[in-house]
């Protein structure tokens, strides 16, 4: 491995070549954001959630990506989608689930 480049997630996760685990990371995250954006609607946790996934943008310091966070947070993020009714976002969550995580 080399340690001068950071690894790109399609590196990452060569079982899920043909799977589109970008695309349904970025379907989940943009039913969080347009949750969690109402601050009546959040919390300390998903203001470092937010944190943690412009972290995860940036390439260069990346400590995890968003498959990685959005994996690791399903509980809450399910329990998010529930508390507000979001039926959609939870049927792109299990999608996420099932083919990703």
């Amino acid at each position: 491995m080399n340690d001068d480049k950071p690894i790109k997630s399609e590196e990452r996760y060569v079982t899920f070549r043909g799977i589109d685990c970008a695309g349904n990371s970025a379907k989940v995250l943009e039913h969080v954001h347009a949750i969690i954006k109402d601050p009546a609607k959040s919390n300390p946790f998903w203001e470092r959630f937010k944190a943690r996934v412009k972290a995860a943008d940036d390439a260069q310091n990346r400590v995890t990506d968003e498959l990685c966070l959005l994996c690791s947070h399903t509980y809450f993020i399910e329990e998010l989608f529930e508390e507000h009714g979001d039926e959609e976002g939870l049927r792109h969550l299990k999608r996420l689930e099932e083919e990703c995580c």
